[in-house]
C-alpha cells in the first residue's frame, strides 16, 4: 500500500467551507480495523451537501465525504473477512462523522463492512450504493404494510435521482406496471425506460389549494423529496395505502391534517439507511442480486468520473439538474 493517496478533503477556512483534492496518509483517516482499496464510490445528494457551508451534514472538520464505497480489502483484523474480499460500506457515519469514500484508501470499523454477493459486481454495487439501499428498504417497508398487488398504483417522487431511479427499476423488476413518476417532462423517455407508466410534472401536480382529502389516485408512494409535496400527496392516497418518506431535497416541513390517517387508514413510514444492521443490508444486497433486472439497471444513468471532476458533479446535484447515478472511479 502506498504511503500517500488522494482524497477529497472538506475543510473550514475563514468562515467558509473549501473542498479540495489532497495527498493524504493513513493517519488522516478515521479509526477502524479494515482497510479498503476503493474501486468505486457513488455521489449522493448528501455528499453534495457535505461540501457546502451550512449543508447540515458535516459538523467537524477536516472531513473526507462520501457516504458509500465499494472496494477490496487490503488489511483487516476481522475473523471472518479476509484480504481480497470484495466489499461495500454504506451508512454508519461514513463520510459524515467518519472519513468516507471520496478517497483512494478507506479505513472503517470491521462491523461496517458487508461482503458483496458473487452476482453483484463492483460497478453494479456502486450504481446501487446508498441510494439503492434506501430504495429497497422503502419497498420492503411498503410490502410490510400491504404492497403486493401488481396492479397497485405507485407514485415515486424525485424520480430521476438515485433513489427514485432505482426504486422504479426495482418495482418494475418485481412486476409492478402501474408506476407514476413525479419529475420534469423532459425526463419522460428516461423514466419510461426504467418502468414508469406515467410522468407528472411538479407544477401540474401541486394544486393551488391543498384539500384535506382528495381523489384517491395512488395506493403507495415512495417520496424522496419531502417538503410541501408530501402535503399534496397524503390526501390522494387510497384507503389502506401508505407512503415511505426517504428524502428532504425540497425541505423538511409540510402541513397536513389527521384526516388521511384516521378516515382512510393510511400509513406513513420513515426510511433510514444509515443505521441499518448488516443482516438487513445483506438481505437487501442478496435481493438486488436475485431480483433486480440487469437490463433495467443498465438503463440507469451511471456516468463515471474521476475524483478530479467531482466538483462539477456536486454542483449539478445542488442545482437539481443531475439524473441517475454518477460513479467516481477510483
Amino acid at each position: 500500500m502506498n504511503k500517500t493517496f488522494k482524497a477529497l478533503v472538506v475543510e473550514e477556512k475563514e468562515d467558509d467551507i473549501v473542498a479540495k483534492l489532497k495527498e493524504c496518509e493513513l493517519t488522516d483517516l478515521g479509526e477502524g480495523g479494515t482497510i479498503i482499496k476503493a474501486v468505486y464510490t457513488g455521489v449522493n445528494y448528501k455528499d453534495a451537501l457535505a461540501t457546502i457551508k451550512n449543508g447540515g451534514v458535516i459538523r467537524n472538520y477536516p472531513m473526507i465525504p462520501g457516504i458509500d464505497v465499494v472496494g477490496e480489502i487490503i488489511e483487516t483484523t476481522d475473523l471472518i473477512l479476509k484480504k481480497g474480499d470484495r466489499v461495500v460500506v454504506t451508512g454508519n457515519g461514513l463520510g459524515v462523522t467518519h472519513t468516507g469514500g471520496f478517497s483512494e484508501i478507506v479505513r472503517v470499523p470491521n462491523e461496517w463492512v458487508v461482503k458483496l454477493p458473487e452476482m453483484v459486481d463492483d460497478k453494479k454495487a456502486a450504481t446501487i450504493g446508498t441510494a439503492g439501499i434506501t430504495a429497497l428498504q422503502a419497498i420492503s417497508q411498503l410490502e410490510k404494510i400491504g404492497l403486493s398487488d401488481k396492479n397497485a398504483r405507485i407514485l415515486v417522487t424525485g424520480a430521476t435521482g438515485g433513489v427514485g431511479s432505482i426504486a422504479i427499476a426495482m418495482l418494475k423488476s418485481l412486476g409492478y406496471d402501474n408506476i407514476t413518476a413525479l419529475s420534469r417532462k423532459k425526463n419522460e423517455a428516461y423514466l419510461q425506460q426504467l418502468g414508469a407508466k406515467d410522468i407528472i410534472g411538479l407544477e401540474e401536480f401541486m394544486p393551488e389549494k391543498i384539500k384535506p382529502l382528495q381523489k384517491q389516485n395512488f395506493d403507495y408512494v415512495i417520496d424522496t423529496i419531502g417538503g410541501e409535496s408530501v402535503a399534496a400527496i397524503l390526501p390522494q392516497i387510497n384507503y389502506g395505502g401508505g407512503i415511505a418518506l426517504c428524502g428532504n431535497a425540497s425541505g423538511i416541513k409540510f402541513s397536513t391534517t389527521v384526516l388521511p390517517f384516521i378516515l382512510r387508514g393510511i400509513t406513513m413510514v420513515g426510511i433510514d439507511s444509515v443505521q441499518l444492521s448488516n443482516d438487513v443490508k445483506t438481505t437487501i444486497w442478496n435481493r438486488i442480486g436475485n431480483e433486480l433486472d440487469e437490463a433495467l439497471l443498465a438503463k440507469i444513468s451511471n456516468e463515471e468520473e474521476s475524483l478530479e471532476n467531482i466538483e462539477s458533479v456536486v454542483t449539478s446535484l445542488l442545482e437539481g439538474s443531475h439524473s441517475g447515478r454518477t460513479l467516481i472511479k477510483i
